[in-house]
């Protein structure tokens, strides 16, 4: 098990990981990093659990409005049959331990 020191509001929080998955966490820090930038110059100084928590909030709704604008997107054209293809199986599975590896990374914040 990798581990990698993120960065959130001038402070650091070692975060252990699977290796090869450093790199996404340290992207995905950066993002939680510009968050909390946008926070502190909206808000000035606020608690460290009150940054966290409206930081979660920020994520949260960008995730709410990406599932409602592909919801209301067109239907897509039919997928591929997975059992029909190894190589997207392989990637379902690859997405699946990556999407795993951000949970266990959202619940150690």
């Amino acid at each position: 098990m990798a581990q990698v020191v993120i960065n959130i509001n001038d402070r650091e929080y070692p975060i252990a990981c699977e290796n090869g998955q450093e790199v996404r966490i340290m992207q995905l820090a950066q993002i939680l990093q510009q968050k909390a930038l946008m926070l502190k110059d909206f808000s000035g100084r606020i608690s460290e659990n009150l940054m966290l928590a409206m930081i979660g909030i920020l994520v949260a709704d960008d995730l709410f409005e990406l599932k409602k604008n592909q919801s209301s997107a067109p239907a897509a054209a039919p997928q591929p049959n997975v059992a029909e293809n190894p190589k997207i199986a392989q990637r379902i599975r690859d997405l699946d331990e990556k999407i795993k590896a951000i949970a266990k990374l959202v619940e150690s914040l």
